[in-house]
Parts: structure tokens; sequence; C-alpha cells
């Protein structure tokens, strides 16, 4: 049983990606501004999301609010339920109590929205081109275009936690060292413009 217990915790941690050391200059320069736009959009997007237990795929809107409010709303194909979060600074509600479960965490979830929202922490910046990396504490690596948020992930122990990518059209979030692996993409369909929303949607 031992050794068999053995296996299984090593072939788990094998299973997470190692993190490539970073090779680009180190540069004295802040940390890109990547702060919502003003005003009000809607992001409508489908949405999968699976484990080695459940799998579910449907439409998703998104309610942003500058500079720091979001609801994110799910709906499951077929009508077969739906789901959402609120997400306001730092906090995030969701509506069923294991809703945090399919999410990712808040700073990855902020990338997803295209903005760097990391626990304040001694930071390194290295550039190469038009890309920067940036390192917190050796917990989260970012990498920007311009000011646009490309990657963010968690590490621990040299390896990848969890990690969200995104490009223009499409968020993929993993989550790698964990007894169930998740993976949730998001793909955006449009954007819509729109005035300031009611207070009522911030309401769980």
């Amino acid at each position: 049983m031992r050794s068999w217990f053995l296996a299984a915790v090593l072939a788990a941690v094998a299973c997470a990606p190692r993190v490539a050391p970073l090779t680009a200059p180190l540069v004295e320069e802040g940390v890109p501004d990547t702060a919502l736009p003003r005003g009000h959009m809607r992001v409508i997007f489908r949405w999968h999301y699976d484990d080695p237990l459940f799998e579910a795929r449907g439409e998703g809107v998104a309610r942003v609010a500058a500079p720091d409010s979001v609801r994110l709303d799910f709906f499951a194909d077929g009508g077969l339920g739906s789901g959402g979060a609120i997400l306001i600074g730092d906090s995030i509600r969701t509506a069923e109590e294991d809703g945090r479960r399919y999410l990712p965490p808040v700073p990855l979830l902020w990338a997803a929205l295209g903005v760097l929202r990391v626990p304040a922490a001694d930071t390194v910046v290295r550039r190469r081109s038009d890309t920067v990396w940036v390192e917190f504490d050796r917990t989260y690596r970012a990498a920007l275009v311009g000011r646009q948020v490309v990657e963010l992930g968690r590490m621990d122990g040299g390896r990848w936690r969890d990690r969200v990518s995104i490009d223009s059209s499409q968020v993929a979030y993993r989550q790698f060292r964990s007894s169930v692996r998740r993976r949730l993409t998001l793909t955006s369909l449009r954007r819509i413009p729109e005035g300031p929303f009611d207070a009522s949607i911030w309401l769980p």
C-alpha cells in the first residue's frame, strides 16, 4: 500500500508541467497598467468545463463595470442548469456553495478578463522585444505583450499549479496539481458597450 501511494503521488506531481526558467534580461520598469477600460460592457461567450468526473458546456455573459466589478453568469446547453459569480476587487461570491471550485482563483480570473491584479508582492520584471514577464514572490508569473495579459500562472515547487492563457478570442484555464484536474475554456463571441448596470446585479 505504501509503495502504491508513493507512486500515485509521484505520478500526480509529474503531470504538472515544470516552470521553464526565464532568460530574458532584467529591466528596471514598473508593471504595465492593465486596468479595465472606463465604462460598462457586456461580453457574450461560449464556455466548456471538464474534469475527470464531469463535463458541461453552454453560453455565458460577463457584465463588466470599471474599475473593479464583474458579474459572470453561466447557462448550460439544453436548459440543464445555470450558475454565476460576482467579482468585486479581490473578493468573489457565488450563489452555489461549491461554485467557486469550478472557477479559477481570483487573480487568474482577473487575468482572464485582461487585468493583472495579484496580491502585493516583491516583483521581478524581465523584457525581450515587446514581451514583458513579471514574477511575484516566485508564486505568480505573468506574461504581457504591451498592456495585454497573455498568461498568468501560479507556481509551486518549480511546477505550475494552475495557469490561464489568453488570446484575442479565447481564455483557457487549466489546474494541474490536484487530485481532480480541471479545465475551463471561454470563447468570446461579441462585446457590447452598455450604459450603467442596475445595482441589483451585484447582489448574489
